[in-house]
Parts: C-alpha cells; structure tokens; sequence
C-alpha cells in the first residue's frame, strides 16, 4: 500500500506542474511547456533511473515517489523515452523501430479516429 501512495502523491505533483507549466507557456504560437515537459520529465527520469541502477544508490521508494509517480503524472512521454532507450541498449532494434514509430503513428492515427468520431457521431 505505501507504494501505490508514494506513486499516487509523485504523480499529483507532477500533474500540477504540467498543469502551470502549459498554462503559462503553451499560450504562444508553439507548445512550448508540452516540449519543455517532455524534455525536463525525460531527463528526470534518466537522472532516477541512472541512480538506481547504478550501484543502487537510490532506493525504491523514491524511485517510485519520482521516476513512476511524478514522472508519470509530469508526462508519460518520459516513460516512453526510458523504454526506446533500455531497447537500444539491449541491441533490440527491431522491437525499438516498432515501438517507437508505432506508438507515434498509432498515438496520432487514434488522435484522428477519435475527432472523426465524436465528431461526426457524438450528439
């Protein structure tokens, strides 16, 4: 039980603050906060994950409260940028080009199904 708390407090924190981060800066011609989030969350996640698989110098429980909760409620695009990378580095190319080309052409080809839908269908 103590996980799924500290993975559910990381992520409260990590949606406000994806939250104020595109409310201020996604108002410009560009999403910026959505790329800055991206990218910040991606380099969190690195620095955690680098931690804890060094020598173990980061215990579980903060992996959980900043890698899986507040990462994952900062942005899922760090996750998926932590998976691409452990599928390089185990010399997965085909599995890498699948997921990653088939996540964004996927991701954005549903994006699509589902304006159409709603809007041709949703009363």
């Amino acid at each position: 039980m103590k996980h799924i708390i500290l993975v559910f407090i990381g992520g409260g924190f990590g949606s406000i603050a994806r939250y104020l981060i595109g409310k201020f800066l996604n108002t410009l011609s560009f999403p910026w906060g959505t790329l800055i989030v991206n990218i910040l969350g991606s380099f969190i996640i690195g620095v955690v994950m680098g931690l804890a698989l060094k020598n173990h110098s980061i215990n579980q429980n903060y992996t959980l409260l900043i890698a899986t909760g507040f990462c994952g409620g900062f942005t899922t695009f760090s996750s998926f940028a932590y998976e691409n990378f452990m599928l390089l580095k185990q010399g997965e190319l085909l599995s890498f080009f699948m997921y990653a080309f088939g996540s964004i052409l996927l991701a954005l080809f549903f994006v699509f199904v589902g304006v159409y839908i709603t809007k041709y269908f949703a009363a």
